[in-house]
Formats: structure tokens, sequence, C-alpha cells
């Protein structure tokens, strides 16, 4: 981004982005199998953004904590959703130790946002303390573009919209591209002063691969681990599914087997 003054703009552009009535009502059968697999009550968002899935869990009678390392994101969490002695949020990133006082049910990060992660090794501590935060036979959901289906070098320009923003009319323009193994959102935004006044934001994101998923899980007790190509749950495929989606879940205690299909 171009300047720090701007970033409330950047969270008004970030929810924009998507449409989010379709987008949850496209992804809620694939959530609403596994939570109730697994008999999922409490969960953790450890990178919830604007809340909007914390809010929509939180829907269905589950006990929600969303934690996000920006402040700004987590303010507006507050002011869409609220809060509750049941919907609770967090300024904390994803690597962080998850403190509530008793483990979680399930937990997720989703939207891409593992990806952003500075290094794999803090993609690895944080798939660590997600299943630390879970009950033995708790639930892990990781959700990441799939970076590989991607062409290596164009740019896919995938929005173009007009919006208000806090200083007046936006433009935004969004697109993604991979230049090797590493992968690259893209946005540009035009305000409507005379003259207009271009801002511009490229998120770096790290090109994971799913046998490096499936390691840092079961190196950190997960003993049943999926992969998924969409949110219809058909096959992950490297070359050409549109999303890379981890199910995960902890190693269950006493036979334990909350984790397996029903």
């Amino acid at each position: 981004m171009s300047d720090e003054g701007s970033f409330r703009d950047w969270v008004d552009v970030y929810d924009s982005l998507v449409d989010w009535p379709s987008r949850l009502a496209r992804e809620e059968p694939f959530y609403r199998r596994w939570f109730q697999a697994t008999g999922v009550r409490r969960l953790v968002d450890v990178a919830c953004g604007t809340g909007h899935h914390a809010a929509m869990f939180h829907r269905w009678q589950i006990e929600v904590q969303g934690a996000d390392v920006s402040p700004e994101m987590i303010d507006r969490a507050r002011q869409l959703h609220g809060t509750s002695a049941t919907l609770h949020w967090a300024v904390r990133g994803f690597e962080e130790p998850i403190d509530a006082g008793s483990p979680f049910d399930a937990a997720l990060c989703v939207g891409n946002s593992l990806a952003l992660a500075a290094t794999p090794e803090a993609v690895e501590r944080a798939i660590r303390q997600m299943l630390a935060a879970v009950r033995p036979g708790g639930l892990v959901i990781v959700h990441l573009l799939n970076l590989w289906s991607l062409p290596d070098g164009p740019c896919r320009w995938q929005k173009c919209f007009r919006m208000a923003g806090q200083r007046g009319e936006l433009l935004v323009v969004k697109g993604v591209h991979r230049s090797g193994s590493m992968g690259y959102v893209d946005l540009l935004v035009m305000t409507d002063d005379r003259p207009p006044k271009l801002e511009s934001q490229s998120a770096g994101l790290l090109g994971l691969e799913a046998i490096d998923l499936e390691s840092a899980a079961q190196n950190s007790g997960a003993t049943r681990v999926e992969f998924y190509g969409n949110y219809d749950g058909q096959p992950y495929q490297r070359e050409t599914s549109v999303d890379l989606i981890m199910v995960a879940w902890r190693n269950a205690d006493h036979g334990d087997h909350h984790g397996e299909r029903t």
C-alpha cells in the first residue's frame, strides 16, 4: 500500500472484493458436512479478516473466536457482526499460541490467508498452533488458492469495479499472477480526486504444496489428512484445481473417532 494513512480504505476495498452472500452460500455445505461429522460446537478462525465466515458459523449456534493480525480488520468485524458471550474477537497472528482456556473443536485458516505467511517455516508454525488448539479428534481446515493452476507469468485480471470509499468514489482493479514458485495478488485503486490519485498494493503468496501441508500437519499431531480441489468436495488436482483445501484431524485419544465420516 502506498501510505499508512489510507489503510482503512484498504479494509473497505478488501470487503468489497468478495460477494459475501454468494460465497458463503457456496461454501456452507462443505463446512456443515465436516462440522456435523466432527461435532463442532466451538471453533477458532485464526485469520478471520472482517469476520464474515466467523459470523456465519456463529449463526449456526457455534461458539466462535475470530482472530486476525490486523487491528483494523478486527475493528471492522466488531462493527459488522457485534460481540457476545459466544462471539469473540482477538488481534493475534496465526503463528501465535491460541490461549482459549479449553480446546476448540475446530480451527480454520481460510481465504488464502496462510499463503501470506512470511516463510514456509511460519506456515508450519501456524498449522502447529491450530492443531494444538483443538481437542483430540478435532478438525483443522486450511483453504488456499491453488497457485499451480495459474500460468507462470501473465497477470489474470479478475475484477474491475467502482465503490464508495471513506474519501469518496474509488475505482478498484484486482488481479493475480504467478512468477515461478511465488504468487501475487495485485490491487490498483484510483481515487476520484482531481487529479486522480493512484494507489497500489501487491501481496506476495507462498507457493504451498499439498505434500508439504500434509507433512506439517502430520508432524504436528494429525493422523488423517485429506485434500480437496474446491468446495464441492472434488479431489485436489495440482494442475487444474482452483482451490487447495486441507482437512486434517488431530490424533484422537482412547479410540475417539470424531474425525471419521458419518
